[in-house]
């Protein structure tokens, strides 16, 4: 994807995989005891919590990362400090079943990201961390199913868009209560907006993050949110990224004010966000940065029954349309060449019932103009409708494509049409655009219908939308898939209570969404 590995980049994989073989190998762990030549660290050393993610059948990437003093640059020396590390079948950890030692490094801004394998199918596991005499807090993971298995059942969470100055993350307390076995995160983890004086929550600096040590500051205030890091010490997550982890509407190396932001700058931009961003996320070495460059787009398959095909609609789009002829030139791209290939490549070579689709953006069409004629969502697939026009008709080859969003910080589930032009074409799919954790706090809701009830009738695909802040649940069988739509009453305050707003279900082998 970006040509030939950069030297550091080559010695970090290289590192990598010699902590993986190492796992086996390693002495045996004694919490509470330390070597004779390990520094002493601070209490809060693990203040930013712990997690996992990108479940296999036989392994899991686990993460932590060395911060005492989190939102003034990490706090930790100039120094690489061992970390153990153990993951057991139990709870108490009296039955570890891999443990060994990972280097935190100040270049990597003394996060940690282990890949264990050779664990089992379809289990779970507890992990913790150790450093300098400090204990991490545990946490909980589990495996994928074997890849053989034709059964079974998933629970996954979609989340998406968490603005710390909006409100708090109050809808991850309902989630952890829910307990799903993964947790699908599909952008905006971070928002790159300045201080707020009449914001809920202050952002941490003195404006939005352009350099590493802004942006590593800006990730660890949100790790610092209580019920976020519940839930990433609770269920793995899979991961990523949409436009406010670097800067609002970017599209490849172009910001979103291009004549504010040189070129040049904006790639040093983009680079510092990439490597904060791998730094704070629960994913392989195959994800870490090369300059301005992040490999993002993978598969991850739950047996038989979903294959779960993660895109990234950022870093290859063309700079988007602004206009309806804009939006219709069949040369702009979302995907880019090597990724669309790689997307139908997984999608029709699938042996999964369900083949999922986590997009960023919402690919339904929303026509924003009541009555005749229309008017386009431009940041979203709408912008690019060629590219989604023709995969769209892919879909009609394709087994029980679902595609699962973000970005709009509003519940929109609809049937995808293979011609959104023609009202009576086919249903080849069903879309559930996730609303927003925290984004657009408590919104008016009587404001939201009178703007968007109007525009149902020009938008006949619509199942369902709403305004309400929280997460969708989905529960998938073999049979078909029940989602939930999970709301929470506030997010102003540290608690709320939530509630299931509506029940929808997609039919194996029949296209599209219905409300029960």
């Amino acid at each position: 994807m970006t040509g030939a590995l950069s030297p550091d980049r080559r010695r970090f994989l290289t590192a990598g995989a010699a902590v993986l073989g190492a796992a086996a190998s390693a002495p045996l762990w004694q919490p509470g005891t330390a070597g004779a030549a390990e520094t002493s660290l601070p209490d809060g050393v693990f203040a930013l919590g712990v997690a996992s993610g990108d479940p296999l059948p036989d392994g899991i990437v686990l993460w932590t990362r060395l911060a005492p003093d989190p939102l003034n640059g990490g706090g930790m020396p100039a120094a690489v400090v061992p970390v153990e590390w153990e993951i057991a079948e139990d709870e108490r950890f009296r039955r570890t079943v891999r443990r060994g030692v990972a280097q935190a490094g100040p270049a990597y801004g003394h996060s940690v990201h282990v890949d264990v394998r050779g664990l089992r199918p379809e289990r779970s596991y507890w992990y913790r961390f150790r450093a300098g005499g400090r204990l991490s807090p545990t946490g909980r993971t589990r495996t994928a199913p074997d890849p053989h298995r034709a059964g079974g059942s998933l629970r996954m969470a979609l989340a998406s868009c968490q603005n710390w100055q909006h409100g708090y993350f109050t809808p991850y307390a309902d989630m952890l209560a829910q307990d799903p076995d993964v947790v699908l995160f599909v952008g905006d983890y971070i928002y790159e907006s300045a201080p707020s004086a009449t914001a809920v929550r202050r952002h941490e600096g003195t404006g939005e993050p352009y350099t590493l040590a802004e942006y590593r500051n800006r990730y660890a205030q949100y790790r610092t949110d209580p019920d976020l890091a519940a839930m990433h010490a609770h269920a793995p997550w899979v991961v990523t990224f949409d436009d406010h982890e670097v800067d609002n509407d970017f599209a490849g190396e172009v910001p979103q004010d291009p004549d504010k932001q040189a070129h040049d700058a904006f790639v040093a931009r983009l680079t510092a966000a990439y490597q904060a961003y791998y730094e704070h996320m629960p994913v392989r070495a195959t994800a870490v940065p090369d300059g301005p460059h992040i490999r993002m787009h993978r598969r991850l398959d739950f047996g038989r029954l979903a294959r779960l095909n993660v895109l990234d609609t950022r870093q290859f789009r063309s700079d988007q349309a602004t206009t309806q002829a804009g939006a219709q030139d069949p040369s702009l791209t979302m995907l880019g060449a090597g990724q669309k290939r790689w997307l139908l490549d997984g999608l029709h070579g699938s042996p999964a019932r369900w083949n999922l689709i986590a997009s960023q953006i919402m690919m339904a069409e929303t026509d924003l103009l009541p009555g005749d004629g229309k008017l386009w969502y431009y940041d979203a697939w709408d912008g690019y409708q060629a590219e989604r026009n023709a995969l769209l008709q892919e879909f009609r080859s394709v087994r029980n494509p679902v595609v699962l969003s973000g970005d709009r910080h509003l519940t929109m589930i609809s049937d995808l049409k293979a011609d959104f032009a023609d009202p009576d074409s086919a249903v080849v799919g069903a879309e559930f655009v996730g609303t927003s954790v925290s984004s657009n706090g408590d919104q008016d809701q009587a404001a939201f219908h009178a703007q968007w009830d109007p525009l149902k009738a020009d938008n006949p695909h619509w199942k369902l939308i709403d305004a309400h802040r929280g997460y969708h649940l989905f529960d998938i069988g073999r049979g078909g898939i029940d989602a939930r739509v999970r709301a929470v009453d506030t997010v102003v305050a540290p608690r709320a209570s939530a509630r299931t707003l509506a029940a929808l279900r997609v039919e194996a082998d029949v296209p599209g969404v219905h409300t029960v």
